[in-house]
């Protein structure tokens, strides 16, 4: 049996468009669970039809946490996620619950089940201000160059107006010699207060991205132009990183005549389809997760059910 002092926890991760929510609000009705978000744009308020951010009616009773809990314009690094979903899970678990980590968001699982040291590579003021100077003189991309020329693939996940961790990546290559990816790697360890369940659910490719491409036209039906007009009318500038979301810097272009709205709903299915591909390669670095594969399912009782065999067969072997 495993050690039960340890929290429970039920971690349903997947790539966009494979049900996450709609499986994990029933898992939860039967095991008396709560669900805490691990998606990076959940967390902003006023931002709901992009992110496909469940309704009272899809919660069906279930608590939700760590879901509108900044306004788009706040800063939120994966150390305050770190902090406020342990501290959640834990209040879940005192009151006699059972958290559920549910999401897409790779990096902000990886926070919570390893014990990264965020602080490895110390603050540089005097480096920070120089570069800062160096976007005020040349402009964001001048700075981004910098971080693609030491590291590309870091340089790649992190958009040119994103300034702020554009040099923190910057800061930690300078420090440590390493890439961003590399120096996570080096700094993370096990976290061992949780008895972890880790399911990922997923569908073959071309159903995948036939459900990415009906998500996204449900989305424009829902209102997504009129969501993303709205955030601009209230001064979310494109430069936010949560208006360069999927879903938002796609209309944001549409609406400021970069391409026509045909043009911007391709983009946006394109883009979520290249998005989906790099959640699957994250979570395939995971040795102990389990895959379900949806369509070897009727229904979504049924994933339920295989979910909760799954956790009773890791709680008690």
């Amino acid at each position: 049996m495993n050690n039960i002092s340890k929290i429970p926890l039920v971690v349903i991760a997947g790539p966009t468009a494979t049900g996450k929510t709609e499986v994990a609000v029933e898992v939860a009705r039967d095991l008396d669970g709560e669900i805490v978000s691990a998606d990076s744009m959940q967390i902003y308020r006023f931002m709901d039809i992009g992110t496909a951010k469940p309704n009272v009616q899809e919660m069906k009773g279930v608590s939700h946490h760590l879901v509108d809990i900044i306004d788009p314009d706040t800063d939120f690094t994966v150390a305050m996620f770190q902090k406020l979903a342990r501290e959640t899970m834990k209040n879940i678990y005192l009151r006699g619950n059972m958290p559920l980590l549910v999401g897409g968001t790779g990096f902000y699982i990886d926070a919570v089940l390893y014990d990264y040291d965020f602080s490895g590579a110390r603050a540089d003021d005097v480096f920070r201000r120089s570069l800062q100077q160096k976007a005020e003189q040349k402009g964001n991309e001048a700075v981004h160059k910098l971080l693609q020329a030491v590291d590309p693939d870091t340089a790649a996940r992190i958009h040119v107006n994103d300034l702020k961790r554009v040099i923190r990546a910057l800061e930690i290559h300078r420090q440590t010699g390493t890439t961003g990816a590399l120096f996570r790697n080096n700094n993370k360890h096990t976290y061992q207060e949780y008895d972890i369940l880790f399911v990922v659910l997923n569908y073959e490719r071309e159903t995948l991205y036939k459900r990415i491409e009906n998500r996204v036209d449900k989305m424009i039906d829902r209102g997504l132009v009129t969501e993303v007009h709205s955030l601009l009318d209230a001064g979310y500038h494109r430069g936010l990183v949560s208006m360069q979301g999927l879903g938002y810097k796609e209309i944001a272009g549409f609406i400021y005549n970069e391409y026509s709205f045909d043009e911007a709903v391709e983009l946006l299915k394109r883009n979520t389809r290249r998005f989906a591909k790099r959640q699957l390669t994250w979570f395939r670095r995971y040795s102990s997760i389990k895959w379900i594969d949806m369509e070897k399912y009727d229904t979504i009782n049924n994933v339920v059910e295989e979910i909760k065999s799954l956790w009773l067969t890791a709680r008690y072997r």
